[in-house]
């Protein structure tokens, strides 16, 4: 090596430099328990050399972009560092997706090699196919299904004999991570990140969040998604915390786990924390060893707070705000604050600076609604492969979120709307988070969700579908009658649909795409 090489490799600060690190220090600390399967960081710190090893003999080099189709598991922890250490680009793929759908990803984020779990290589499979890939394949076994013909068992690189320590010239500005926007509204996109970007989330996290290194943390929600993966399991790791990984968020082996493990901290998007309230086993299960809660993905209604408060008095609650593109945190709420500043975002985090603009990105007074737009250097370098989007989305030397928020005369940030979720009706502006806290408290309402469909005198119809409480028994009228009891008229839902449940991405949040979409024609006739 020269000399210029062997002191970036003393300097280096990248993320797969991360489990090394925690390995040194804690060596023998469990690191990560699956399936009733603990690890500990020396451990897991020589399966990711497997593991790099084993890629690189197949061809993997830096700057490729590597797929990974999976739940929650030991093998998707591993091959994410694993990569990362040979300074590829780990791509994360939404396992809800269809092979339409893993076919556009693939292909736009131009991934060289794919790690599926076993239960999706067919689909993985009809998405190459689609999109005219053939990749080197490999399957992880995780449902316990025989993966098709073509797909190399993943124990080929988790098994590697060679766990010879891996380090590659890798920048912190380099990219390492692309994380795919949800889709809520439109076509995903990649949000390319830095082990820069991603060692300043993780440090405003920890620092804000108040993590600890003898924190038990309880993992549910998928790693694809940002919130989980570098809020929650990566700062851990990086702290030589214990990781608790679940493949899912099921109420009853979640409230099981927190008692047997002692969970310490836990994160949930509000939907889930509501299932978890209503889940029988939750006042007979001793959850006293948490200690601290964490929300975020969504708006938590207020009720939703305060009856948290109620029932776990010993657990400090924080609200994460924020977006793929932040990696993902913005700004936190304090648990000091969650009562005396019920439905804030709280205020910037340590690496973030926020404001709120007009459609000129002139600051707006206090109290007026703008746009919510972010200075940090948690940001993502780009939208890959679209300067057009990337260029809109920085304009003027500001991350602009495409939120609707308004400060409080304390600096307090309130989340009014997503810009495309704001309902105009009328000739009036509808914020259709206002409309949902309403409804929410209603004794009988389990989760909501408002939004606006076509209409021809309105232009747009504030609609409601609302999910009852289980054995609640809960007509529309009863609902447009409470609504227009507790909303001013314009405000209040011209149409109100009761269902059984709402529909969520794999990361909780609720779909109003589809709900627009579904109840479009609602108003057709009239």
């Amino acid at each position: 090596m020269k000399d210029s090489q062997l002191i970036r490799q003393a300097r280096s600060q990248q993320l797969g430099d991360l489990p090394r690190r925690s390995a040194a220090r804690a060596p023998g600390k469990t690191a990560l328990v699956f399936r009733g399967e603990a690890e500990t960081y020396a451990q897991l710190d020589a399966a990711v050399n497997r593991a790099a090893n084993a890629l690189a003999a197949r061809g993997i080099v830096k700057g490729d972009r590597v797929a990974l189709l999976s739940h929650n598991n030991r093998a998707f922890v591993v091959l994410r560092f694993a990569i990362a250490r040979l300074g590829a680009v780990v791509v994360p793929i939404n396992f809800m997706l269809n092979a339409h759908d893993v076919a556009y990803v693939l292909t736009h984020s131009g991934a060289r090699l794919i790690l599926a779990e076993d239960a999706l290589c067919e689909t993985a499979d009809a998405a190459m196919a689609e999109a005219g890939l053939a990749l080197p394949r490999f399957a992880i076994p995780h449902a316990g299904t025989p993966a098709p013909a073509g797909w190399e068992p993943a124990s080929a690189i988790l098994d590697h004999p060679d766990a010879t320590a891996v380090w590659t010239d890798v920048s912190p500005d380099d990219p390492i991570q692309m994380m795919y926007t949800s889709g809520t509204e439109s076509r995903p996109k990649g949000a390319l990140l830095t082990s820069a970007a991603l060692y300043a989330q993780w440090t405003s996290c920890i620092i804000d969040g108040e993590m600890k290194p003898d924190a038990i943390e309880l993992h549910c929600l998928p790693l694809f998604h940002c919130a989980q993966l570098d809020c929650f399991l990566t700062p851990d790791m990086y702290l030589g915390a214990t990781s608790i990984l679940h493949d899912k968020a099921d109420p009853a082996e979640m409230l099981a786990a927190i008692e047997a493990h002692g969970v310490t901290k836990l994160f949930c998007p509000p939907t889930v924390w509501i299932g978890l309230l209503r889940h029988p086993d939750f006042d007979t299960r001793d959850l006293s060893s948490l200690q601290a809660g964490y929300y975020g993905a969504s708006i938590m209604p207020t009720a939703v707070i305060e009856e948290l408060a109620q029932r776990l008095p010993n657990m400090r609650l924080y609200n994460f705000y924020g977006q793929t593109e932040m990696a993902p945190l913005a700004t936190i709420l304090l648990p000091e604050e969650q009562l005396s500043k019920l439905g804030s975002a709280g205020r910037p985090a340590l690496n973030v600076e926020t404001r709120v603009v007009d459609d000129e990105d002139n600051p707006v007074p206090v109290g007026e609604v703008g746009e919510i737009v972010h200075r940090s250097p948690h940001l993502i370098t780009e939208y890959y492969n679209d300067p057009e989007k990337t260029a809109d989305a920085f304009r003027n030397g500001w991350f602009h979120s495409g939120d609707l928020g308004r400060f409080d005369e304390d600096g307090y940030l309130y989340v009014v709307d997503r810009k495309k979720d704001m309902i105009k009706t009328g000739g009036e502006n509808v914020a259709s988070r206002e409309v949902e806290e309403a409804i929410f408290r209603h004794p009988d309402v389990a989760e909501v969700a408002v939004f606006g469909v076509p209409h021809p005198k309105w232009i747009e119809a504030v609609t409601a579908v609302v999910v009852p409480r289980a054995g609640a028994s809960l007509s529309a009228d009863a609902v447009m009658a409470y609504c227009r009891d507790t909303l001013a008229g314009f405000k209040a839902p011209k149409h109100v649909v009761i269902a059984d449940s709402l529909p969520k991405n794999a990361s909780g949040k609720i779909l109003k795409r589809d709900l627009r979409q579904d109840h479009a024609a609602l108003f057709a006739a009239q």
